[in-house]
């Protein structure tokens, strides 16, 4: 983590887009569980996850604050 405020806050956001992957992740999987999902539902969580990690790998190229 960086020292400044800018990287206290970067890395914030970046635990925040990991939080969202993961729930992502989650939901797809808990829902595929319970039952078998239309291939316009599966689509949705595809593209949800897909976005989700997206917006993780933009940040992680802009701030650098990877761990």
């Amino acid at each position: 983590m960086r020292g400044d405020s800018n990287g206290v806050l970067s890395c914030l956001e970046r635990e925040r887009l990991e939080e969202e992957l993961t729930e992502a992740r989650s939901r797809g999987r808990n829902l595929s569980r319970l039952r078998n999902l239309t291939p316009f539902e599966r689509a949705a969580l595809e593209g949800r996850e897909q976005a989700a990690q997206t917006r993780l790998q933009d940040h992680d190229e802009e701030h650098g604050c990877q761990r």
